[in-house]
């Protein structure tokens, strides 16, 4: 189970998202569209097992989580265990937004996976967490063709949707 902290994006580039989830499904590979039916296309800035939604609520007050942010994807990634992700480009309001974030959270005690974390966190939008091995080489076609994606953050939530959990901020 995961829940996170997720930046929603804005409605162009939303529906280009879940147009490359739809695009992938036809050509068989599960996308972050199909796991559960309430997943947007988003930039997580935290993630953990499990996050007090009211308790990041009340870390963040008075900050507007996301705003303003401005995010480009300009290059296509690979965890491990299959995870496939379009990147964002790193820039600096970014990054000091993100560290902002994770100070108020870590004054109050929250905790987050260590790989979210300021100097180690990953800007990225999932697009499968499962990519067959013998198709990840065409999944990552299909993400390189509707690549680069402008974005602009429009909202914020702590979501962790097996446990029915959606916080807006």
């Amino acid at each position: 189970m995961v829940a996170a902290l997720e930046l929603y994006l804005d409605v162009d580039a939303t529906r280009r998202i879940r147009t490359l989830w739809r695009a992938l499904e036809d050509d068989g590979i599960p996308s972050l569209g199909s796991l559960h039916a309430r997943h947007r296309p988003h930039v997580s800035l935290a993630a953990a097992h499990r996050i007090d939604p009211q308790a990041v609520a009340a870390a963040l007050a008075g900050i507007p989580v996301g705003q303003d942010l401005s995010l480009r994807m300009d290059f296509v990634g690979q965890f491990v265990g299959r995870v496939l992700w379009l990147g964002v480009t790193v820039t600096d309001p970014l990054l000091a937004h993100h560290r902002v974030v994770h100070s108020r959270l870590s004054e109050r005690g929250i905790d987050v996976w260590e790989q979210y974390r300021p100097g180690r966190w990953v800007p990225h939008c999932t697009v499968s967490l499962r990519v067959p091995n013998p198709v990840m080489g065409q999944a990552v076609r299909r993400c390189l063709e509707m690549l680069p994606l402008s974005a602009t953050v429009v909202g914020a939530a702590v979501a962790d949707h097996a446990n029915d959990v959606f916080q807006p901020l």
